[in-house]
C-alpha cells in the first residue's frame, strides 16, 4: 500500500514533471489547507511569512522557530491529502542546521521544500538591504540538504534572488553551482522579466518554480516554454482572512445581529470542508 506521504509526494513530483505551469494555494493552516483541496488545487504553499503570521501574529523577521514551522506544517499535511511545498528560509542556520531542518520537515509529511542562500537573520548593521551567502556556502547547504533526506521523493528546491539583490550574473552563477548538488528544481524570487527567467534559465535542465511573478511574466505559454512548473501568485488568502475576522470582530463589537452578519460561509461549505459527514459516520461505527 502506498502511504499517504508517499502519494502526495509523487503526485507534487508529477508537476514538476509535467506539461504546465501550476499556481499552487497559499495556506496557512488545517482549514485554508482543506479548502484549497476542496477546490482542486493541485498543491499547496505554505511560505515562511505567512507562517509568521499564523503562529506569532506577526511579521516576517525570521523569529519563528524550525520547531514551530515544523509543527504548523504538519498540522496542515495531516488535515488532508494536499501535497504541501514549504518555504524552508536558509535552513534556520547552517549546514548542518539545514539537516535537522530537512528531517524535521520531511517527518511533518510535506511533499517539498525549498532552502535559499539569502544571509538569515538579518546581520546586524546591515541596513535591512538583503545580503545573500557566499555561493560555496549555499552549495554546501543544498548538498547537505539532499544528504539528510530519507525518502528520495522529498522534493528539495535550491531557491536564490540573487538576480534582484546581486545581478543576473550572479544569478545564472548561483543557479549553475546549485544545479549540480543534486536538487530536485530551482526556486526563483526577484525576477522581474522574461530575459531574466530565459537567461537563468539557459543554465538549469531543473523544473524551476518562481516566486510571486509581475505581470509581464504571468502568461502561460512562455512560462511552459521555459520550464517553469510552479508559478506562485501570494498570499493574499491570509490577508483576506485577516480583513473577514476583522470586519466580522467590528460589526459585532458595534452591536450587529450575529444573525445577519455578511460574508458568512453556508452550512454546507462549512460540513463540506470539516468533513462533518466522515466524522458523523466514524461517530457512529465506533461509539454506537
Amino acid at each position: 500500500m502506498i502511504s499517504r506521504f508517499t502519494d502526495r509526494r509523487l503526485r507534487f513530483r508529477a508537476i514538476l514533471d509535467g506539461g504546465r505551469c501550476v499556481h499552487p494555494a497559499s495556506v496557512f493552516d488545517p482549514m485554508s489547507a482543506r479548502v484549497a483541496e476542496d477546490l482542486g488545487f493541485e498543491a499547496g504553499m505554505l511560505a515562511g511569512s505567512t507562517a509568521s503570521l499564523a503562529v506569532l501574529g506577526a511579521p516576517d523577521n525570521c523569529t519563528l522557530t524550525l520547531s514551530e514551522f515544523a509543527g504548523l506544517a504538519q498540522r496542515i499535511c495531516r488535515a488532508g491529502e494536499l501535497p504541501l511545498l514549504v518555504d524552508a528560509d536558509h535552513g534556520y542556520g547552517n549546514a548542518l542546521s539545514v539537516m535537522r531542518t530537512v528531517e524535521e520537515l520531511e517527518t511533518a509529511g510535506i511533499a517539498g521544500l525549498t532552502i535559499e542562500d539569502t544571509d538569515l537573520p538579518e546581520p546586524f548593521a546591515s541596513g535591512a538591504k538583503a545580503r545573500l551567502v557566499p555561493i560555496d556556502e549555499g552549495v554546501g547547504k543544498l548538498k547537505a540538504a539532499v544528504a539528510a533526506r530519507r525518502d528520495r521523493l522529498l522534493v528539495i528546491a535550491g531557491r536564490t534572488g540573487a538576480a534582484s539583490i546581486t545581478s543576473l550574473d550572479d544569478a545564472k552563477a548561483r543557479v549553475a553551482a546549485y544545479s549540480a548538488t543534486g536538487v530536485d528544481a530551482i526556486f526563483l524570487s526577484g525576477v522581474k522579466s522574461r530575459a531574466e527567467v530565459e537567461a537563468i534559465g539557459a543554465v538549469t535542465g531543473l523544473p524551476i518554480i518562481l516566486g510571486n511573478a509581475p505581470t509581464a511574466l504571468a502568461d502561460p505559454a512562455f512560462l511552459n516554454a521555459n520550464g517553469v512548473k510552479i508559478c506562485l501568485q501570494g498570499h493574499q488568502p491570509i490577508q483576506a482572512a485577516v480583513q473577514a475576522v476583522y470586519a466580522t470582530m467590528k460589526a459585532l463589537r458595534e452591536g450587529g445581529d450575529p444573525r445577519t452578519l455578511a460574508g458568512m460561509p453556508s452550512a454546507e461549505t462549512m460540513r463540506r470542508v470539516t468533513r462533518a459527514e466522515d466524522y458523523e459516520a466514524w461517530t457512529k461505527e465506533f461509539l454506537g
